[in-house]
């Protein structure tokens, strides 16, 4: 708990009184900004899941009919 009154102390002589409001603003700004960038990523992603079925690469059919092929021979 005295860290963060240490830290109280150091921000208020650095800053002033006047200052802190505007910077805890423009934080607050900041954090929102991010949030929304953050939840439109998910939005994008979750539709796009639901837009886009998944199919099995060629690769993965392929592949398991020449092992088969081999095993039958």
């Amino acid at each position: 708990m005295s860290e963060l009154l240490l830290i109280a102390v150091v921000v208020l002589l650095l800053f002033g009184g006047k200052k802190i409001p505007e910077l805890m603003r423009g934080l607050g700004k900041g954090i929102r900004e991010f949030n929304d960038a953050k939840n439109n990523v998910r939005q994008e992603i979750e539709e796009g899941l639901r837009d886009k079925p998944v199919q099995p690469s060629t690769t993965d059919t392929q592949a398991s009919g020449t092992t088969d092929a081999h095993h039958n021979a």
